[in-house]
């Protein structure tokens, strides 16, 4: 495939001259089946690949996405909260032509909560432990559930978010009925630092973890995600879990993006006006215009997922002219951003012209940079206000 070519199923003009949207965002759903399929070979047969599809798929739709993964082999999920395991064990009971999602695991990333565990165990959703807490909680489930399904063991290995300690291992360790009638899928701990290929505490983690495990009665693990795929087969294990790479992002900075892209945002053009020189653009005149300027309002703001701090940091390009960067001036409105046209070598853009402003020649991770953050909070930001378009392009 070829990264640079725009996707040749769909017009952006012949799309949005309906719905009256600011944006239109187009999602390539064959590209995150070739995206798992990708992944699939980088670990090879005898690693489950998951998918990660919390998030309403990283703000793409997981009703739109996860039965496509689903048909690209895909058996196992991972979700943060109650409402997403149950939404999705819903939409994988639809799967494959009406066909039952009973080959399908849901893991609960947050695990087991204080009420409703029972909706869980019936709805086979397999609960993260993360704490000696979650699993006694657990534990009362099963009791009354015969046919609750497998949970999966957290651990923390040096990033101190979610999972139990190595101390805490140890105790199950001494203490092997707290792990009774407990039938565990796998344990799991997650990489601080895997998007740096280079940094030592990658390997310190998989040290610890091989302690933990250590503890443990023997069975599969996982610890790698998106970036942790590419540290090498070391990471594998038995599971690997992506998320950001299934949806084009790089998992690997500074090199070459392995993945296909997925999304394109275009924004609408309302009006163009010419401004003399000194003329001042937005809330707070933080910009004024250095010479006569063109200046053209588009009608996206941080109510669609546009970081109100973006005005001087990202440019956009029209489509007819890649080469041309065109700079977001002036603070970023509820509904709307300026961008300084003058250097466009046309000066009739008719109303509703649609700029790039992610896509073929302005990448997920390079908007991300500008914008001083990561593609996750770009992708997962994207406002229910755009026009989406999901079509499956294999050229």
């Amino acid at each position: 495939m070829k990264h640079a070519d725009p996707p040749k199923q769909y017009d952006p003009a012949m799309a949005l001259s309906a719905p009256d949207n600011g944006g239109l965002l187009t999602i390539n759903l064959y590209a995150i089946g070739e995206n798992y399929q990708r992944l699939v070979r980088e670990v090879g047969p005898s690693v489950d690949v998951a998918a990660a599809v919390k998030a309403n798929a990283y703000g793409l739709g997981v009703a739109q996405v996860a039965p496509v993964l689903y048909a690209a082999g895909c058996r196992r999920f991972f979700v943060a909260t109650r409402d997403e395991a149950l939404e999705l064990r819903a939409i994988m009971d639809r799967c494959a032509d009406g066909q039952s999602g009973q080959d399908v695991t849901i893991h609960l990333l947050n695990g087991p909560f204080t009420d409703g565990d029972a909706a869980l165990a019936a709805a086979r959703i397999s609960p993260i432990i993360n704490s000696l807490t979650q699993l006694t909680r657990w534990k009362s489930v099963l009791a009354a559930h015969d046919d609750a399904p497998q949970c999966v063991l957290q651990f923390d290995t040096g990033m101190s978010r979610y999972g139990m300690s190595l101390a805490e291992a140890q105790r199950l360790a001494r203490e092997p009925e707290l792990l009774d009638r407990v039938s565990i899928a796998f344990t799991m701990s997650h990489l601080a630092n895997a998007d740096a290929a280079s940094d030592p505490r990658n390997a310190a983690q998989l040290a610890a973890f091989e302690a933990i495990l250590a503890c443990l009665p023997p069975g599969p693990s996982s610890i790698a995600a998106s970036s942790g795929i590419f540290l090498g087969k070391r990471f594998h294990r038995d599971v690997v879990r992506p998320g950001y790479a299934l949806y084009g992002g790089n998992p690997t900075p500074g090199r070459p993006n392995p993945m296909e892209p997925v999304i394109a945002l275009y924004a609408r053009m309302i009006q163009a006006r010419t401004v003399p020189e000194g003329a001042e653009v937005g809330y707070g005149s933080t910009f004024r215009a250095p010479r006569v300027s063109r200046i053209a309002t588009l009608a996206i703001g941080y109510a669609d997922g546009l970081l109100r701090s973006a005005g001087g940091k990202i440019s956009v390009v029209h489509p007819a002219f890649p080469d041309i960067a065109l700079p977001c001036i002036g603070r970023i409105s509820m509904d709307s951003m300026a961008i300084d046209i003058t250097d466009l070598p046309i000066t009739d853009l008719a109303e509703n012209t649609l700029f790039e402003m992610i896509g073929p020649h302005r990448p997920l991770d390079d908007v991300a940079t500008a914008l001083s953050t990561i593609g996750y909070e770009v992708l997962t930001s994207l406002g229910a206000r755009h026009f989406r378009v999901y079509h499956e392009d294999p050229s």
